[in-house]
């Protein structure tokens, strides 16, 4: 007999989202079409309109009765007896690592933004191939630089944190990006959550911290947001979460160590989902802390062209959280 007791990991919640999604998107589009079948074809069609509005119920109370699943009976299980742990750093010192790809207008002033703080020990550079004086540039900024032949976002990001953790002198590896989208004075926030937790993720969802001459426009703010919950719903009762697109993070060495061997380097703009879902279910715990968020300084290299780039890698996003990590996708 199918024992559910043997199923404390299985994640319903996610995929009763998505059949919400769908069931809204079906009425929507059955009342939209209302007004104008009648303007052009009178009588014509109303069955079919009709048709569309009553079956939205379906996929609705499906993602209904997903949830609720998930809530009332798994979540008990997944979450077991939770004790908020506080484990002190005793070394506050940290290496910063940047990621970058042609930014020679920019990594000067980030690599002499991380380096001017006091408790940062060391900046490394990490240049995805660049073709432009990045290298060069850094540098001369007082960087420790080195160049990742592997092209992609994903590669980037995980030679930084390998190169990040191989330091004894330093407990914590400070990920960011080379464009100034951040700032080196949040590092003072990220530090007072580490107690508490393996990794920490900064997000760009606060109005108040978010530049609003970025390039993240309403449609990547809310379609982030959406794909931040769907994570968290995978995840239900360990993290909260409402930005998985930064690049801004936090981690405790000894953490950071166990976790690398079991990320692949060649899932690419998807990587920061992929890191921290990753992390999740190996029991890692992860915290948000709110941070500020700047223009870019140079031309987007990523995800945040225009929105129908950001439409398609969302889209990757949630076929990862649903369906698994694929790195030819």
């Amino acid at each position: 007999m199918f024992n559910l007791s043997r199923l404390p990991k299985i994640r319903l919640a996610p995929f009763g989202a998505v059949f919400i999604v769908i069931g809204i998107l079906i009425y929507l589009m059955g009342f939209g079409l209302a007004l104008p079948r009648r303007l052009l074809f009178g009588e014509s069609f109303v069955e079919f309109n009709q048709a569309l509005v009553w079956y939205s119920g379906i996929p609705l109370m499906i993602g209904f009765i997903l949830i609720l699943f998930d809530i009332l009976y798994f979540l008990p299980k997944k979450k077991g007896q939770h004790l908020l742990s506080y484990q002190n750093v005793n070394n506050p010192l940290i290496t910063v690592v940047l990621t970058a790809y042609n930014d020679e207008l920019s990594i000067a002033e980030a690599v002499e933004d991380f380096k001017n703080n006091p408790l940062v020990k060391r900046v490394i550079v990490i240049s995805n191939n660049s073709v432009d004086k990045t290298i060069e540039v850094a540098e001369s900024a007082g960087a420790i630089v080195f160049n990742e032949p592997r092209q992609g976002y994903g590669a980037c990001v995980f030679r930084a944190l390998s190169e990040g953790v191989k330091y004894s002198d330093t407990d914590m590896t400070l990920l960011c990006e080379g464009d100034r989208t951040f700032r080196a004075y949040d590092i003072d926030k990220l530090l007072a959550y580490i107690p508490h937790v393996d990794l920490v993720n900064g997000t760009r969802t606060v109005e108040q911290l978010r530049s609003h001459d970025t390039q993240l426009t309403v449609f990547m703010y809310y379609g982030n947001l959406f794909v931040a919950k769907l994570l968290e719903l995978k995840h239900l009762g360990k993290v909260t979460l409402t930005d998985v697109g930064t690049t801004y993070k936090l981690c405790r060495n000894q953490s950071l160590k166990k976790l690398l061997p079991k990320l692949d380097p060649n899932i690419n703009l998807e990587f920061n989902p992929y890191l921290l879902d990753i992390a999740l279910e190996n029991e890692f715990t992860v915290v948000e802390c709110p941070i500020s968020f700047h223009a870019r300084v140079g031309v987007s290299k990523g995800g945040n062209v225009d929105n129908w780039i950001a439409a398609k890698l969302g889209m990757k996003m949630m076929k990862g959280i649903l369906f698994g990590w694929k790195a030819n996708d």
